[in-house]
């Protein structure tokens, strides 16, 4: 059997598709970005069918790059923005409202009444969530409530709900399979992630019909197959996992301690804390790193709702650099004397704080401050942010000392802010060879479970490691930044 598999990765602004071979080297890929719609303040939308055409797109296009036929592909595994919430037909798989991307606040208030009338506690001892907008439970039940006939239609069985992995298997097998796995279905406020199953309690909460939810599968499980016709011959579906555990699983994060951080539209540090559901006492996620074999790893996870996002307003909305690379050497042009401070609070701040009301600000604007110090401001944010989660895991966590960061995503290209982020965190920052983690992590998954790439221990020791960040910033600087970044957070908080 031919040693390619094919990776999908679905992200929140574009979709990609990557063939690796038997070596794990990239031979091919097919990207295309696709719309985003804001129809409200706080609202995010994707067409799913603008997301599909995206990804069949890419896999023809990854595909004719690396030279070879679908009938060469071993297996193809899955990554996907996660939480982005989906309803479709049954019998034609045909979508009754754009996705509700997961950065969509549209269910705020939804949230509070829930916590005021004090579910939040039942909720996060069950799902090792929050109550917060980001996740798929109020989503899809605003769904239910917004779209015509979508809840009676819902309980006749007419419909069927997923989060963007299910959408995909259900379009790539032709509707044979209704299926997620156990990493996508425990951001949905719906499954006990102890039990490992979807909760009855939670459903009736909510107002989900549980004929509407996928089976939940491991992440190296048989998702069916590809429809022959789409790409010229049948390909297994064996690897599912959401984005940030595809790039736990990409970064080697295999033993209980091990830290990785992924730096795309946002930004989401996981701890790997193994068997052991460790419950937070400061407001991060307990989530499920990984399903193998029926044992479930878990995971601390802080997730921050702005990184790469905020470098995108700096090109698109500000328009201060044509291209997202040219901010790093703009950042490094800035007076060092100004103190400028950006909470990129776009749609609200998540972890520690879930602030789901707060909006972005700036602070310590001068007359001298321009486009260099706004990208530095920018750049810096992320680093804040990203301090700010460890420090939450640190207090959560007492399975070991502190730990190497694993870094990945395609912030993580500019050595000035990956300098940055080492000099604010005080600790070592490691940027791998490959950078495509999050796809190298759903190929394996795919190509473990069909047997032409190695098992977890052979995989783990061929982790390459491409520069290694030490910090270099005097420790009263640091102080001194770190003050400013807490003060600036302080001002932006709802009240």
């Amino acid at each position: 059997m031919s040693g390619f598999v094919l990776a999908i990765d679905q992200g929140t602004t574009s979709s990609r598709a990557i063939v690796f071979d038997a070596e794990r080297r990239i031979v091919g890929v097919g990207q295309r970005e696709f719309t985003q719609l804001f129809p409200q303040d706080g609202w995010v939308e994707h067409d799913p069918e603008e997301i599909w055409e995206s990804v069949v797109w890419s896999v023809k296009t990854a595909l004719a790059q690396a030279g070879i036929g679908a009938g060469q592909v071993a297996a193809l595994g899955i990554t996907n923005q996660r939480e982005t919430t989906l309803v479709w037909e049954r019998a034609t798989g045909k979508p009754i409202h754009n996705a509700i991307v997961w950065q969509d606040r549209r269910t705020s208030r939804r949230c509070a009444e829930l916590k005021a009338a004090g579910h939040e506690a039942t909720i996060t001892r069950k799902t090792g969530l929050l109550l917060d907008p980001y996740f798929a439970g109020t989503k899809l039940e605003w769904l239910l409530d917004n779209v015509d006939s979508a809840r009676e239609r819902a309980q006749g069985g007419d419909l069927v709900f997923g989060t963007v992995d299910t959408f995909l298997i259900w379009r790539l097998t032709g509707g044979k399979a209704h299926a997620t796995d156990a990493t996508n279905a425990a951001r949905t406020l719906l499954f006990d992630i102890a039990k490992n199953q979807w909760d009855a309690e939670l459903l009736q909460l909510f107002g989900v019909p549980e004929q509407m939810l996928p089976e939940v599968k491991d992440c190296a499980a048989d998702f069916g197959a590809t429809d022959p016709a789409m790409f010229g011959a049948a390909i297994p579906i064996l690897g599912v996992a959401g984005d940030q555990h595809a790039a736990t699983i990409g970064q080697a994060c295999f033993e209980p301690g091990m830290l990785k951080s992924t730096y795309g539209t946002g930004c989401f540090a996981v701890l790997n804390t193994g068997t052991d559901l460790c419950r937070s006492e400061n407001r991060l996620l307990t989530t499920i790193a990984y399903r193998l074999d029926g044992v479930t790893t878990y995971a601390l996870e802080g997730s921050i709702f702005v990184a790469g996002a905020a470098v995108q307003w700096i090109r698109d909305g500000l328009k201060l650099v044509q291209h997202a690379s040219e901010t790093g050497p703009l950042a490094a042009q800035a007076d060092p004397g100004q103190h400028v401070y950006m909470v990129p609070a776009f749609v609200g701040l998540g972890a520690p704080w879930w602030d789901a009301d707060a909006r972005g600000a700036i602070y310590g604007l001068t007359r001298n401050t321009g486009p260099a110090e706004i990208a530095r401001a920018a750049l810096e944010s992320v680093s804040y942010q990203t301090r700010d989660l460890l420090e939450a895991m640190r207090k959560d966590w007492r399975g070991g000392g502190d730990t190497v960061l694993r870094v990945d995503g395609g912030m993580v290209a500019s050595d000035w802010a990956m300098q940055f982020l080492a000099d604010i965190l005080d600790a070592p920052v490691d940027r791998p060879v490959i950078l495509e983690t999050t796809a190298l992590g759903a190929a394996w998954l795919a190509g473990s479970r069909a047997g032409v790439w190695p098992g977890m221990a052979e995989f783990a020791a061929s982790w390459a490691r491409d520069h290694r960040f030490e910090p270099q910033m005097d420790a009263a600087v640091r102080e001194q930044k770190v003050r400013g970044w807490d003060a600036a957070v302080r001002r932006t908080l709802t009240q």
